[in-house]
């Protein structure tokens, strides 16, 4: 059974903060069909390729089905008295500051306001936080002294009708591709420009006209000269600005900054006539502006602009942060921060605490902040908190300084881990790891990047006994103490109480206000189409502060004076260069669902170092070789990749490697916990390190059936159509490669074939049984220069000549997948160029149906393009 007969379900993709509506169809075998819904508003049918590839990560192989207390499986009700029986006593020993929950952007709302409730309703502490704190509390923190609320301006249908989008710190075109192809068809209908402000050239700059490659931490600098350029140029919008307050204050502010932008006056000059020229323009800004210890000061020097303009709340203009995670913006909508109350009440008013604790009939509220993630986990490393519940993240890979918040968590006296595996960094330090329903299992709502609350929608049954979020913290709520609080029939019943408890925020006179979704029976919250918010009786969704209506007191927005500083790391001799972090195309976070998909690890299968030509010379290396990068935290081993996407003196390295894929590809052990002072927000873009060569005795690779053990010094494992794959590197050789390869790959009694070469230090070596490959090992003094996509596909088959490590003459080399979404590799569409005389990315996608769907590998067809091109012509 294929599932074509079976209804397809509505749901959200659980990635980015985009909100893609997704299509899900059961095919009858445990599995999913999945494509983007042409319906829903965020992305009208389009997909990235982690959403295209939905499909291959419900696999159950990985997962938790079973609570597990002390490395023993057990049943809920012994693993939830424990939790609650743990809790209750470190909160009668210690206070209720002694212990905290860290939650993250993946959870559902309901989920997420269950949790909110129990700490800071029921336990009474505000130690609640999220690990949105890395992504998005600066912008949080920005729009809060600015508007006086949480409020994202702007929607979607914005990027549609501007004349210019500038992305400021944002990679649009890998991290949001379908906001990106969203902005690429608003240029090629209506000549939208483009500008991308960004340290590194990216594929963001692919169609845009300018590429202002800043220096890092210079956005304020860049801001407040076009805040001056605003007034200079008379493009301050008189009449709006009796709607706000401090324009004076933050115009003398910029006159006095001088900070570095590392920009030429040209550039400057360029951009600030652009801006100031066009009215019609949204300003995007994500982690390249929120991951900084003046992030917020960048926020609020992007928004100075718009609000001395006016240009915001209209259509085709306004500011527009693009939020990291699939329900950020609900965590932030139920208060899942540490200093925030639900519904963008504040924590520290005192009316507010008191109709939030009528409306829970709680015991106690806390009265002050609680701590934020660098400081939880400080608190958790020095034994102030005792017991710690974590749900569904990674913070021993995530957190900046992440050595030592690994020690920190296995040293904590009682850790609850609930998540979908067991098979993360931080599921392996828990005490308790409870069995969390994964996406695609559950129901609940979440909210995208432009207010918009879509729900997700269960398609497939929980493996073995595992339970949605919701119901696990209400259970440990009921056993604490509290049966009536937590007495909840389903997601539907949460919803509507989070709903009503919007309404009093409404009459307190706040923005997020949906108390007409309040009264939903269960069938209509199971119907609930993409709704934006706000919902109340006289408004439902559109855009803010056109009208000129702020939620400070006196209901003025504020200009804030703000003056750049660079990183609060230096680089200095012992520590060199300036090492930038970020995501790449087709993985996500730390590769817990992505990381299962063949068709995402095809295309960057190990942890990387970006460094500048010139760098790369004077330190001796070379593409391919492996590289030791250190700062005075921690230290990582990454395979160097030479391009001039990245100026001198800079680095780029990606995040999403663990102790599970690459334990020395953990690049957030480099990373300072150095936090802005307003948001919290952890720098992670700004790490001072130093680079050297690994002195490697030996490289490999490997293929293989199975999973594959490697011990050596410098390993990476990804998944193939096939098996698996790993780059392996050490420094010293092992005595007997036919005894080390079966180590590696585990099976003993496998017949050999090998080629040695101890004076040239190479070995190849295949395992067979009953003539099908079980796996091959490559290794040489120098990386391994064989055709790694073809060996690949070979274990399970009875290949000629697999020891060559290249293609027969006969057999068709696709090379590396560059299409991730159609699986197509760069010597496909080289071929297809030149036989085909393909002239552009249309004709490539007409050919081969690369890039035609979320498009974020047309930057490569177009860069491969003009090589083949330059080549031709050179001939």
């Amino acid at each position: 059974m294929d599932g074509a007969a079976l209804p397809e379900v509505r749901s959200t993709c659980p990635y980015c903060g985009v909100g893609c509506g997704v299509l899900l169809r059961t095919d009858g075998a445990g599995g999913l069909l999945v494509r983007g819904d042409p319906a829903h508003p965020a992305n009208h049918g389009r997909l990235c390729s982690k959403g295209s590839a939905l499909g291959e990560t419900v696999g159950l192989g990985h997962r938790l089905t079973a609570p597990v207390v002390n490395g023993r499986q057990t049943g809920w009700d012994d693993a939830l008295q424990l939790v609650a029986d743990r809790f209750r006593d470190t909160i009668a020993a210690h206070g209720p500051d002694a212990v905290a929950f860290y939650l993250s952007g993946q959870m559902l709302t309901e989920d997420y306001y269950v949790a909110n409730k129990l700490m800071k309703g029921f336990i009474g502490s505000a130690n609640i936080d999220t690990n949105s704190r890395l992504c998005m509390a600066s912008s949080v923190a920005g729009h809060r002294r600015a508007f006086g609320t949480d409020t994202v301006p702007g929607t979607y249908e914005d990027l549609d009708e501007a004349d210019l989008v500038v992305l400021v710190g944002s990679n649009l075109a890998w991290c949001h591709p379908v906001l990106h192809q969203r902005v690429m068809a608003a240029n090629k209908a209506r000549g939208t420009r483009v500008v991308v402000i960004d340290p590194r050239r990216t594929a963001s700059c692919d169609g845009a006209e300018m590429h202002l490659a800043i220096a890092p931490g210079g956005d304020v600098a860049l801001f407040n000269r076009l805040l001056l350029a605003v007034h200079e140029a008379g493009a301050v919008e008189a009449g709006y600005l009796r709607h706000t307050e401090g324009f004076e204050t933050a115009l003398a502010s910029a006159r006095q900054d001088a900070g570095d932008t590392g920009l030429t006056e040209a550039e400057i000059t360029a951009f600030c006539k652009l801006w100031t020229g066009t009215e019609r323009v949204v300003t995007v800004f994500s982690q390249g502006v929120n991951q900084s210890i003046s992030g917020t000061d960048k926020v609020n020097a992007i928004l100075n602009c718009h609000l001395a303009t006016g240009r915001i709340g209209r259509p085709g203009m306004g500011p527009f942060s693009v939020t990291g995670q699939p329900n950020a913006m609900g965590g932030r909508e139920v208060g899942g921060l540490a200093n925030m109350l639900a519904c963008h009440l504040d924590l520290e008013n005192a009316d507010h605490r008191e109709a939030v604790r009528r409306h829970w009939n709680s015991p106690a509220m806390p009265t002050a902040p609680g701590l934020k993630a660098v400081d939880m986990f400080r608190a958790v490393g020095a034994g102030q908190i005792k017991a710690l519940w974590i749900i569904h993240t990674n913070p021993a890979v995530s957190m900046p300084e992440a050595d030592a918040v690994r020690a920190a968590i296995a040293g904590c006296d009682f850790t609850v881990v609930s998540d979908v595996t067991g098979a993360t960094d931080t599921a392996r330090l828990a005490d308790v790891l409870l069995p969390a329903a994964a996406w695609a299992e559950k129901d609940g709502t979440v909210t995208n990047s432009d207010r918009t609350i879509s729900r997700q929608r269960a398609v497939l049954p929980p493996p073995g006994i595992a339970r949605p979020d919701w119901a696990i913290l209400a259970e440990v709520g009921q056993r604490m103490g509290w049966p009536l609080a937590f007495d909840y029939a389903g997601p539907a019943e949460i919803f509507r109480e989070h709903a009503a408890l919007s309404g009093i925020a409404g009459r307190f006179g706040l923005d997020f206000d949906i108390s007409g979704l309040s009264d939903l029976d269960d069938a209509g919250y199971t119907a609930l189409p993409p709704t934006r918010w706000p919902v109340t009786s006289s408004r439902k969704g559109g855009r803010f502060f056109a009208d000129g209506a702020f939620y400070h007191p006196g209901g003025k927005a504020r200009l804030i004076a703000v003056t750049s500083r660079p990183p609060a790391a230096s680089e200095s001799p012992a520590y060199p260069f300036r090492l930038n972090t970020g995501r790449v195309r087709d993985q996500w976070h730390t590769m817990t669902r992505t990381g299962l998909s063949p068709r995402l690890s095809a295309h960057l299968a190990e942890p990387f170092l970006d460094i500048h030509p010139g760098d790369a010379a004077r330190l001796g290396l070379q593409a391919a070789d492996l590289a030791e990068v250190t700062s005075p935290h921690g230290s990582a081993i990454l395979r160097v990749r030479v391009t001039d996407s990245v100026r001198p003196g800079q680095l780029f390295a990606p995040m999403h490697w663990t102790g599970e894929t690459a334990p020395t590809g953990r690049i957030d052990a480099l990373v300072p916990a150095a936090t802005d002072p307003v948001s919290g927000q952890p720098e992670s873009k700004g790490a001072a390190v130093s680079v050297r060569r690994f002195a490697a005795a030996w490289y490999g690779f490997a293929v293989s059936a199975q999973p594959i053990r490697p011990n050596s010094t410098y390993w990476a494992l990804a998944p193939t159509g096939a098996g698996h794959r790993a780059e392996l590197a050490g420094r010293s050789v092992p005595s007997d490669w036919e005894a080390e390869a079966r180590r590696l790959f585990g099976v003993p009694g496998a017949q050999v074939t090998s080629i040695l070469d101890a004076a040239r230090g190479t070995a190849r070596i295949a395992l067979m049984q009953e003539g099908r490959l079980l796996a091959a090992l490559f290794v040489a003094p120098q990386p391994v220069a064989v055709m790694r996509d073809y060996l690949s596909g070979l274990p399970g088959t009875s290949p000629a000549a697999v020891l060559t490590g290249r293609t027969p003459a006969d057999v068709p080399d696709p090379g590396p997948v560059l299409c991730a979404c159609f699986g197509v590799g760069v010597n496909t569409i080289a071929a297809a160029i030149e036989t085909g005389r393909l002239m552009n990315v249309e004709a490539v996608g007409a050919a081969l149906e690369a890039g035609t769907n979320c498009g974020s590998c047309r930057p490569e067809i177009a860069a491969l393009l003009e090589r083949l091109h330059h080549r031709e012509a050179a001939e």
